[in-house]
This record gives structure tokens, C-alpha cells and sequence, in this order.
């Protein structure tokens, strides 16, 4: 039997509609997609969400319909609860409890938290004790010994790596039990060179408490493209569909996450071709996703 690939998609609350139509689709014409992957989460967090971090904007659809539509389908959303400047006095913040009340009951497939503060990382352990922990990619775990720490730290199912190590932990030897928990960041754009990464986490972390700071300037010398994906792919990090099945399943890994919370529907439906859809499916998954739903999406 082939290894599966888990893919742990971004846009739990940003890209709702997209995923409405999407999830049908992966279900109902599965031909279309490769056998050798899944969906292993959706990951995403709600806007004004204080206990939120990495990204600045987040979603604005309803939690409800969000958490209805991903135990239809059997998927497990995970909270982005990656804000690494919290304190005390954060925790008892109504809107983030509320959401820990929701989706800890998110069904026979459980919900995740991807944290960053271990002052949280207590709290919800011991309040909310239905959730699994992924060990957020904003901590720029650029360390091999770093990193192995805190693949062994039991609070965590996972640990997402900073993608600087995306080629150097498959040559590292790593136990069967640590590599289980790994989870790459398969499509970064950052500049890999970057000395200056954990400060832009700690800007959003800071703007998401609702502090008065300007933007963090980045230090990339393609800073003004953005993001572009024929960008990431030439980043040494990326991690493409040829190096998961020749080089990831074989020694032993199998989670790879996909960033792209801030940046639109249109975009991620790029990422969902490239990584799940057959080369010769690709045209009718787009057809099908823009016309049936262009206006609602795009």
C-alpha cells in the first residue's frame, strides 16, 4: 500500500466558501486527485481573535457554519492560536474561550490548537483538555537541536519546523516517533536568508492585541512582489510534489502544511492543483470551481 501525504490546508475561516465548493468536489469525483494524499486539517482563525498570530486579517465567516462544514467532511480544524505575546490577563478573553468551547467538540475527528505561548499552551491544556497542539512555525525553530527538543515534548502531536530545515531534517536520522510529528511548511516565499523572521511574527502578534505598531518592514530583497508561487518554488525550502513521494513518504514523513492565509482564494486554489489535483484534472477542478462559484469566491 502507497504512504499517504496529509496536507494541512490554510483558510479555516478565511476561505469558508472555497472550501464549500472544494470539499465536495474532493469527495464526490476523487478520480480526480491523487490516492496518495489527504486532507489532514484546515487551519485558520476568526478576525479579532487576540490569542491569534501569524498572520494579520483573518477570517470573517460565521464559526457555526465553519465547524458544520468540516465535521460534514470529517476534517479536523485547527484554532491558529499562535500569538507569542500573551499574558496573563489575555486568557480570559470571551471571544477565544468561546471558540475553545465550540471546537472542542468538533466531532469524532478532533480539533487542534497551533500555539506558540506555553502560558496558553497550559491554559487550554488544562480547560479544554479535547485538543491535540501543534507547535507553531512562528517559534523559527532554524536549530536542529532546537527542533529536536521540541519534537519531544509530549504536549505536542506536531511540530512545524521553520522551512530552513526542510532539507536537512530528512538527513538527520530522526526516531520513527519523531518523525511522525513533523510537519513541513511546504510552500514559504520568505527570503531564505532571513535574520529578521520572529520579529515579523511578534508585529502581528502585537497588532492582534489590538496594539498601535506599524507594519514590519521586510528585509527581502523581492519584498515589493509579494507573494508569488513561481517564487516559492525556486525558494531552497520548497518542498514540491516530486520531493514528497521520493523523498518525504519514503523515509518515513507524511504531514506537510500549505501557507496562504493572507493570500486569497484564487491563490489557494492554485495550491490545492499543484499538491492534490491530477495534472490532466487540473483545467476541470479550476472550471468547475470558477464558474460554478466565481461570483460567491472571487
Amino acid at each position: 500500500m502507497e504512504q499517504k501525504a496529509y496536507y494541512h490546508l490554510p483558510g479555516l475561516f478565511e476561505f469558508y466558501d472555497l472550501y464549500k465548493v472544494f470539499l465536495p468536489l474532493f469527495r464526490e469525483h476523487r478520480e480526480y486527485f491523487y490516492d496518495w494524499c489527504e486532507i489532514g486539517s484546515i487551519y485558520g482563525a476568526p478576525c479579532d481573535c487576540i490569542w491569534g498570530g501569524g498572520r494579520v486579517g483573518f477570517g470573517d465567516a460565521d464559526p457555526e457554519k465553519v465547524l458544520a462544514l468540516v465535521k460534514e467532511y470529517g476534517i479536523s480544524p485547527r484554532l491558529t492560536f499562535s500569538n507569542s505575546l500573551l499574558k496573563e490577563e489575555h486568557l480570559a478573553d470571551r471571544k477565544c474561550n468561546a471558540l475553545c468551547v465550540m471546537f472542542g467538540n468538533s466531532g469524532d475527528v478532533p480539533g487542534g490548537i497551533i500555539i506558540s505561548s506555553d502560558l496558553l499552551l497550559k491554559y487550554i491544556r488544562n480547560k479544554y483538555p479535547g485538543f491535540y497542539f501543534v507547535s507553531s512555525t512562528t517559534k523559527v525553530l532554524t536549530d536542529i537541536r532546537d527542533c529536536i527538543n521540541e519534537l519531544d515534548r509530549k504536549e505536542f502531536r506536531y511540530v512545524v519546523p521553520d522551512f530552513r530545515l526542510n532539507k536537512v531534517l530528512p538527513e538527520c536520522g530522526l526516531t520513527e516517533v519523531r518523525k511522525a510529528k513533523v510537519e513541513y511548511l511546504c510552500n514559504e516565499c520568505c527570503w531564505f536568508d532571513c535574520y529578521d523572521r520572529k520579529n515579523c511574527y511578534e508585529n502581528v502578534s502585537r497588532k492582534s492585541l489590538g496594539e498601535d505598531v506599524e507594519d514590519h518592514v521586510c528585509i527581502s530583497p523581492d519584498a515589493e512582489r509579494g507573494y508569488r508561487f513561481s517564487d516559492a518554488m525556486k525558494n531552497p525550502g520548497f518542498i514540491g510534489i516530486r520531493d514528497i513521494r521520493e523523498t518525504y513518504l519514503p523515509k518515513g514523513f507524511h504531514h506537510f502544511k500549505i501557507e496562504g492565509r493572507s493570500l486569497g482564494s484564487a491563490i489557494v486554489l492554485e495550491f490545492l492543483l499543484y499538491y492534490m489535483t491530477k495534472p490532466e484534472y487540473q483545467l476541470r477542478v479550476r472550471e468547475e470551481i470558477y464558474l460554478d462559484s466565481m461570483l460567491d469566491i472571487f
